[in-house]
């Protein structure tokens, strides 16, 4: 019991993780990652300033140093070198008391520990009067031995180096020349020597301690004043973006209760400005695909309620007596179920066509042998409503296109029926083709009537007629030319509508040709 207790708990804490909001999301992802720069910037910072702080204060400590600085160059101008301070040790301690007044003497010294005892003090500063008598005296007697000593680490800790940093004075060398604080000795122009001190690493004075947490402090001020403004932008931020994601939402809900009207205002240009526009369209197909499903429905319904209110009637007369069974009342049913069994028929088509069932062979035939055997199978029927054929038609055998055969087969013959039904006697069907190497053009043009302009980009729709001329008596259902086109775009071509100069209808179709290949085996072809 326990475990499906602990199994319901991890479940309901999965489940509140998933439900954390997408705001919470973004304003975390924002202020973390403020939080990641700001902490590497200031540990970058403090690091740098602890590494860098040493230098900064022996290259300050060194900056005192001018005078001793210039006393050199003027040593090495007089004499043309560095030979005295070499072979003298004296001179180098003379050189700093005259060079470095008390004051900065004092500055220079106060934090050098060089290696070694200091040397012992002088013998005035020893005296037995001194000892006995120390109040009287005072710092007067002591000052001696506290210059003394700071002078003797000073000594040691400076080190003077020629042009090619070898050492010529100072105290023990503390390695190579690169552990040392350099100031460069110019002569004419030239550098001619180097005045080194060593650099300091970790020894640090209380002042220097207080400085670096100072500084710390203002780091982490810096640092919390920038996360407090990254947390205020992250907030309104994720307002910001999450603002048109709602509005998304919201239409997506209303998408789902069928309210086709819902539209999202745009107001940005970025990518959910774009978002909210693709929303906006897609909201409008499917209000427009909703009409058509209801206008579809409708008209299949007005479509099959004629043809069986007919059968309907029919089939009663003949039960109450009123009709006799005989042959022409049996051609009349017969006839009607023939209509209704046709249309079920092109139901069914584009029914296939929709969910990409009806899809053509891949084989190679010839369009214009196929259009010439429909228009033989219909010349009888086209002859009886008096109307003639003209017919224009280049060699089949130039002409090849990968398809399936059937299917151009259909659509001939429901072009070459629509003329027959809708085309006033006496009359007159052109068919002609132009072709070119890589395209099929063929036009169909009857004598009329014509249709209306607004009604020639409708012609294609499913269950459209025009009533005023095209009407449903020869048992025309509106089907036939929406299989056309569905035909036509499955083999990759288009179909189009216009007025014939005869004023009647032409309907031209284009499809794409294939080249005949040499070795082609003549039983693919149609």
């Amino acid at each position: 019991m326990n475990r499906e207790e602990n199994d319901l708990n991890v479940n309901r804490l999965l489940a509140t993780a998933v439900k954390i909001r997408l705001s919470y999301k973004i304003f975390g992802a924002f202020l973390l990652t403020s939080f990641m720069v700001v902490t590497l910037m200031v540990g970058i910072m403090q690091f740098y300033v602890s590494r860098q702080f040493a230098d900064y204060v022996n290259q300050t400590a060194l900056d005192r140093l001018a005078a001793l600085t210039t006393q050199l160059a003027a040593e090495y101008q007089a004499h043309q070198g560095w030979q005295r301070l070499k072979t003298d040790s004296e001179l180098w301690n003379k050189m700093l008391r005259e060079a470095l007044p008390q004051s900065d003497l004092d500055r220079a010294t106060f934090s050098f520990r060089p290696d070694g005892p200091p040397p012992p003090a002088p013998r005035a500063a020893m005296s037995p009067v001194g000892r006995r008598d120390s109040s009287a005296a005072g710092s007067e007697e002591m000052r001696p031995e506290r210059l003394h000593r700071r002078l003797h680490r000073l000594a040691r800790a400076l080190a003077l180096f020629d042009a090619d940093m070898q050492q010529i004075a100072g105290g023990p060398l503390r390695g190579s020349s690169d552990r040392y604080t350099s100031q460069e000795i110019v002569v004419g122009g030239r550098t001619v020597g180097w005045l080194g001190l060593p650099k300091r690493e970790r020894q640090l004075s209380p002042l220097d301690v207080s400085f670096l947490k100072e500084q710390s402090l203002a780091f982490y001020l810096i640092g919390g004043g920038i996360l407090l403004l990254a947390a205020i932008v992250s907030f309104l931020l994720s307002r910001h973006f999450l603002a048109p994601v709602r509005r998304l939402a919201e239409g997506t809900r209303a998408l789902a209760e069928f309210k086709f009207d819902t539209k999202i205002d745009v107001r940005t240009q970025d990518e959910l400005g774009q978002l909210a526009a693709d929303f906006n369209r897609m909201a409008r197909t499917l209000k427009k695909y909703e009409e058509l499903r209801r206008q579809w429905i409708s008209d299949i319904s007005h479509e099959l309620r004629t043809p069986l209110a007919i059968l309907k009637g029919e089939i009663e007369a003949l039960q109450d007596g009123v009709r006799r069974i005989d042959q022409t009342n049996l051609e009349s049913l017969h006839a009607e179920v023939q209509r209704l069994s046709k249309m079920v028929e092109d139901l069914h088509q584009l029914a296939l066509a929709d969910s990409q069932t009806l899809l053509p062979k891949d084989e190679l035939i010839e369009p214009l042998a196929i259009l010439q055997e429909m228009v033989a199978h219909f010349q009888n029927r086209l002859a009886r409503e008096g109307i003639d054929t003209q017919i224009e038609l280049s060699a089949s055998e130039a002409v090849i296109v990968k398809g399936d055969a059937d299917r151009l087969a259909q659509l001939f013959s429901n072009l070459l029926e629509n003329t027959v039904n809708h085309t006033a006697s006496p009359g007159l069907l052109k068919i002609f083709e132009h072709h070119t190497t890589d395209r099929l053009r063929i036009y169909f043009e009857d004598s009329g009537p014509g249709v209306p302009q607004e009604a020639l980009e409708r012609l294609f729709d499913r269950l459209y007629r025009v009533d005023q001329s095209r009407s449903r008596k020869r048992g025309g259902s509106g089907l036939g030319l929406a299989i056309c086109k569905q035909i036509v775009e499955s083999h990759g071509g288009k179909i189009r509508a216009a007025h014939a100069p005869s004023g009647g209808l032409r309907i031209e179709i284009e499809l794409p040709l294939k080249r005949r290949d040499r070795n082609l085996n003549q039983s693919n072809l149609g």
